[in-house]
């Protein structure tokens, strides 16, 4: 029998509502409740990235919430990230 990976999803109806720091806080409780966790969204549009030890870029916020979740930030955390180049 195989066994299933139960997820959350944390959804809100704007941007800067505090989503991320709510996922964060999650995967830290979960944590150290001995839960296995990992942070995931699939796309992001950022003003900045992170880069991950491969190189790569990824969200903040999901490096964030990947310290919180004690696992190494990698970009299949964060697949899609959209760059602004211009800030008007």
């Amino acid at each position: 029998m195989s066994q299933h990976t139960k997820s959350i999803m944390i959804q809100g109806t704007m941007s800067n509502a505090g989503k991320s720091v709510l996922a964060a806080g999650l995967c830290r409780i979960f944590r150290q409740d001995g839960y296995s966790v990992a942070p995931f969204k699939s796309q992001n549009m950022a003003l900045n990235s992170f880069i991950t030890r491969e190189g790569l870029e990824m969200g903040r916020a999901q490096v964030m919430q990947a310290e919180a979740a004690g696992v190494e930030p990698s970009v299949r955390m964060n697949p899609v990230l959209l760059l602004s180049l211009i800030h008007i």
